[in-house]
């Protein structure tokens, strides 16, 4: 145990994407998506246990290459387009609990589609998370649009989509807001199992760079990443 508080890191990939064929798999800078995310992870100083949940032989192939675990393949139900995370968590740790005889009490979700997340970003998160006595944890960056910038086009008029705005507002008055970027999440065991939720009273946030948050999605966001990690070189 590298940590003060057993943690289980998930990284969801199932096999069908229709954005982005084979997305967790595809190549960034010669090497497979889903590789950053497990390499960050096996780097941290608090994870204990690094799984991969896939339903696709090939995903796993390259996950255990990689050195993540993969003991199981993730069930059809849950592989689909309207499966949620939170019963791809509860699975796993359901999984590791009733099979495995081994139970954790925290448990991280990495996203693969999070490439330049590293394990630095992982480590200050679960500082964060401890320090602070939370009992969850999301990752966030800048938002690039506040929501008073924002316009509705109703019958071709351009209205403000916050109504109670006023027209003159400055960039400069707005407060700065955040949004999540889905590199990662930490809950308690007991918080997503009992409460069928990963977002406590307690829930705490660790600010990245927009650089290191990008999500993949698309080409174009793949393009974007690639260009990042060569520019950093």
């Amino acid at each position: 145990m590298k940590g003060s508080t057993k943690c289980l890191a998930v990284i969801p990939a199932r096999g069908g994407s229709k954005s982005l064929l084979n997305k967790n798999i595809r190549l960034l800078n010669h090497k497979p998506l889903i590789n950053y995310t497990i390499e960050a992870a096996l780097k941290s100083h608090y994870i204990d246990e690094v799984v991969v949940s896939t339903d696709c032989k090939k995903i796993a192939d390259v996950a255990k290459s990689a050195g993540a675990k993969v003991p199981f393949m993730r069930p059809f139900e849950l592989a689909t387009d309207q499966a949620a995370s939170i019963d791809v968590l509860k699975h796993v740790v359901h999984f590791y609990e009733e099979e495995m005889k081994v139970s954790f009490e925290n448990i991280m979700l990495l996203q693969p589609t999070s490439p330049l997340r590293n394990a630095n970003d992982i480590d200050q998160a679960y500082q964060i998370f401890i320090s602070n006595k939370g009992d969850s944890l999301q990752s966030i960056t800048v938002a690039d649009t506040h929501p008073y910038l924002l316009r509705e086009l109703n019958f071709g008029k351009l209205e403000p989509y916050m109504k109670e705005q006023a027209y003159n507002l400055r960039r400069q008055d707005l407060s700065e807001l955040y949004v999540l970027n889905g590199a990662i999440y930490i809950v308690e065991r007991d918080l997503l199992m009992n409460q069928n939720t990963m977002t406590g009273l307690n829930n705490c946030g660790y600010l990245m760079p927009q650089e290191r948050s990008v999500d993949i999605d698309n080409e174009l966001d793949l393009k974007w990443a690639e260009f990042l990690i060569q520019s950093s070189k």
